[in-house]
């Protein structure tokens, strides 16, 4: 691969701080800790912490406090968030943290926010409501009703609070966001859907395409972006970038071997079992029904698995598609060194500073 033709595409990571069977949360935590830092030596551009809530097999729930920590154990990579789920929290609240690790790490930090719950019903309306959604009777909760409609306007508040620039006639123009100042992070929208995109694009903010939970016309829902997209303070033109679930190792095989605990995951996922991370060997013993083995089927659509220069050849052709520069990279094992070796091998693929093992 040519210098010229590796720089065409940047290399990100979106970090799940996966529980992988047999392991505590707080283990899943300090393993995002030392890949992170593992990250910022081998060249990647990002570092983006997801946000999920009472999953078992996920442990990220504060991404605004992992960024933090992050940020300080780093050198030179952005840390973000991928992302906070909006809807659950005050637009005022998410400024004011960004603002406060913008101060703290100025021209490093992203604000990924995303509408999905991140959560059973049950877990965002305890979120969203608290204690008040443990009183009385069970009924149905208008405002969840009414999130959807409301997102955008959760989103232009967020921007006008970081950027001070909500209209004079807003009933909240005289809050200002503290600590006041100069840096703003990068505002990115993290999407599966066409509406995640429009809403990016009207505002003007970065777009990121989540492929590896929705492979079904993303290519065409983000240059549709691109094309729409209204030059803001915040970005002068477009940028986008898609997500993509990857597993590279120094054979097809192993790759192939170690994306089965993925398989299984998902299929437990998707028939509402949800819990850790499963081993290789309990997927390769777990007895498919045909419609499970059709959930596997869909879900490695969303994967690209093989030898680093498969991978390599399969990232920049969906690069290619999407038509973006940037690639954020999921990989999630169930041994840690795998992790760690695929994100290596990964960096000397595509030639990043530190990426030469």
């Amino acid at each position: 691969m040519a210098d010229d033709e590796r720089a065409l595409v940047r290399l990100s990571i979106l970090d799940q701080s996966p529980v992988r069977d047999g392991q505590t949360p707080g283990e899943a935590i300090r393993e995002t800790l030392d890949l992170a830092q593992a990250a910022d030596r081998l060249g990647y551009h990002r570092y983006w912490l997801a946000e999920h809530h009472s999953t078992p097999g996920l442990a990220g729930a504060a991404p605004e406090i992992l960024i933090a920590e992050i940020a300080v154990r780093t050198r030179r990579i952005r840390v973000g968030s991928g992302g906070v789920m909006l809807t659950h929290y005050s637009p005022l609240k998410v400024a004011e943290q960004f603002r406060m690790l913008e101060t703290l790490h100025p021209g490093r930090i992203d604000l990924g926010i995303g509408r999905a719950p991140g959560s059973d019903a049950r877990t965002a309306l305890a979120l969203r409501r608290g204690a008040e959604a443990s009183r009385g009777p069970r009924v149905p909760d208008p405002w969840a009703e009414h999130e959807v409609a409301r997102f955008p306007d959760q989103v232009g508040d967020l921007i006008g609070f970081l950027t001070d620039g909500l209209p004079p006639e807003h009933r909240f123009a005289t809050v200002r966001a503290m600590p006041a100042g100069d840096g703003v992070p990068e505002i990115w929208l993290l999407g599966s859907t066409d509406s995640s995109a429009a809403c990016a694009a009207h505002f003007g903010t970065a777009f990121s395409f989540a492929h590896f939970i929705n492979a079904d016309g993303g290519a065409a829902v983000t240059r549709a972006y691109v094309r729409a997209f209204r030059p803001s303070p915040v970005f002068p033109a477009a940028r986008a970038s898609a997500a993509v679930f990857v597993v590279c190792a120094d054979t097809e095989a192993e790759a192939e071997r170690l994306a089965r605990s993925r398989d299984l995951f998902i299929v437990r996922l998707y028939t509402g079992r949800p819990g850790p991370y499963p081993s290789v060997e309990e997927a390769e013993r777990y007895p498919y029904s045909p419609r499970e083995l059709a959930i596997v089927e869909h879900a490695r659509r969303r994967t690209v698995a093989g030898a680093p220069e498969q991978v390599r050849a399969g990232l920049l052709a969906l690069a290619a598609d999407y038509g973006v520069d940037e690639l954020v990279v999921v990989t999630i094992t169930h041994d840690p060194k795998a992790r760690l070796r695929s994100y290596e091998l990964l960096a000397e693929a595509f030639g990043l500073p530190g990426g030469t093992l």
